[in-house]
């Protein structure tokens, strides 16, 4: 029998699952499976994963949106612990939700999982006050092969919960908060990203 339910085509975007697992809870607390081959398949979701990667992030920071040029990974992305707005961006060539994007809160409450295919760009923004990230990938990571996309980006037009600041035509945090007044924070590299008509594999 089967332990996961999933939606496939989220927000309309081909490709884009939220899996929820079955969690199985009592008096002792609660068991449930975060993977499965088999149910997986059952699903039509056929990948493979090759790596797993986890991080940790405090409140206000923001990582993203990410994406690799010659080596694309898909990726299933979970939290453990806290609350994140995870977005992917579709940047598929000839797709008809070409530079569309979709949003969805992970949290260690809802265990919801989401799997983004190849050919996506991918960010989060931590909600909580820390946030334990979890996710599977499809290919290895390759230093030098990481692309990147502003994260506020107007043409793009990610609407990312609790962030005030005025876009000044830059990828820069300044300027920019959430609304009770934590700093956005984020790698240099991220603040330097361009927009989407800049976009090239």
């Amino acid at each position: 029998m089967g332990q996961i339910t999933v939606e496939k085509n989220a927000g309309g975007i081909e490709g884009l699952c939220v899996i929820t697992p079955t969690v199985h809870g009592d008096t002792r607390g609660y068991f449930m499976e975060t993977y499965n081959q088999k149910d997986m398949e059952e699903a039509g979701l056929t990948m493979t994963f090759v790596q797993d990667n986890q991080s940790c992030s405090t409140k206000g920071v923001l990582r993203g949106l990410h994406f690799q040029k010659q080596f694309p990974q898909g990726k299933l992305v979970r939290v453990i612990r806290g609350k994140v707005f995870d977005v992917a961006v579709d940047l598929r060539e000839g797709s008809e939700t070409y530079r569309k994007w979709f949003g969805i809160e992970l949290s260690e409450e809802n265990k919801k999982q989401f799997y983004i295919p190849e050919g996506f760009a991918h960010g989060f923004l931590v909600l909580s006050d820390v946030a334990e990230f979890c996710y599977k990938c499809t290919d290895f990571y390759h230093p030098g092969d990481e692309g990147g996309l502003a994260w506020n980006d107007p043409e793009i037009g990610v609407k990312w919960p609790g962030v005030v600041g005025e876009y000044t035509g830059t990828a820069s945090a300044e300027g920019y908060q959430m609304e009770d007044g934590t700093k956005l924070v984020m790698s240099e590299k991220d603040q330097v990203w361009g927009g989407i008509c800049h976009f090239s594999v």
